[in-house]
């Protein structure tokens, strides 16, 4: 389960539907072109909480037919419907996902009893692996060293998805369990992470940039820092000018450049204007 993973990008149509030939191109253009060693699926950057629970079903079916076993793939199932969580797991433990995820609950102010329960519960009945999607910016939940070592109590919880700028305690994690995976999960800070030993990464910019990513991986992991710092400096440069252009639009702009037909995105998320759009293609030509 070590390596790169793209967060993967859904391709919708102008009404919100999954678009399933899209959604195949973007898949393989991920494994062909960016050579990604597996595939994280309805996460953020799949536009997941914008979504139905059957249409989280028809994108896990669509992505498992596609790949089939040719890399790794983890399905994010967390959601604030615990029953809808629960019911996920079940459905691509089914499919045959190598492993599910779940983003800590979000929005209400849980308590860790209540976060540590909600973890547990999506596991009872399914003979499946889970690693914690923690991104403190987005959900409001910080997590103390204590805490992961409670949840990784559990023997089903085989890691984490470290999306937090502290370092301090991505460093203290990877000291204390290290035989838990740990994958670094903000793209721009992809070396610092790799340097303190993570276990891979996963990364919606992974999408358009997947090979750079996993230079950045390889070369910090043999010891090669400073050839690994010039990679991530083109790869910051990118990010940057990509989210001051719009994250996602940017990123499916840029796909299409490449014949992926990577579709829209949903609302209340708004397209491109015509001179973002000719920026993004701009940058698919100076990076891609």
């Amino acid at each position: 389960m070590k390596g790169l993973y793209t967060a993967l990008m859904c391709s919708f149509d102008e009404q919100g539907n999954v678009n399933e030939k899209g959604l195949r191109e973007i898949v393989r253009y991920n494994i062909e072109v960016s050579e990604v060693d597996g595939l994280y699926v309805n996460g953020s950057t799949g536009e997941n909480f914008l979504i139905s629970t059957e249409q989280k079903k028809q994108i896990f079916e669509i992505v498992k037919d596609e790949v089939g076993d040719q890399v790794k793939l983890i399905a994010q199932v967390g959601s604030l419907n615990i029953e809808e969580a629960s019911d996920l797991a079940k459905f691509v433990t089914d499919l045959g996902y190598d492993a599910i995820s779940a983003v800590t609950p979000f929005y209400y102010k849980f308590d860790f009893e209540e976060i540590k329960d909600y973890y547990n519960t999506i596991l009872e009945g399914v003979d499946t692996q889970l690693i914690i999607y923690s991104i403190p910016a987005l959900t409001g939940v910080n997590m103390n060293l204590e805490q992961f070592g409670e949840l990784f109590e559990n023997e089903k919880i085989i890691g984490v998805k470290f999306t937090a700028p502290d370092f301090f305690l991505l460093e203290r994690l990877r000291h204390a369990f290290p035989d838990k995976l740990i994958y670094s999960g903000f793209d721009e800070m992809l070396l610092s992470a790799s340097v303190l030993n993570v276990d891979g990464a996963i990364g919606s910019t992974f999408n358009v940039n997947g090979k750079r990513a996993k230079q950045i991986f390889t070369l910090a992991q043999g010891g090669k820092i400073d050839e690994a710092r010039e990679i991530q400096k083109v790869t910051n440069d990118l990010i940057e000018e990509i989210l001051n252009n719009g994250l996602y639009q940017t990123i499916k702009e840029m796909l299409k450049t490449q014949g992926v037909n990577a579709g829209f995105v949903r609302k209340p998320m708004k397209q491109l204007t015509e001179e973002r759009a000719i920026k993004a293609r701009e940058l698919a030509k100076k990076y891609l």
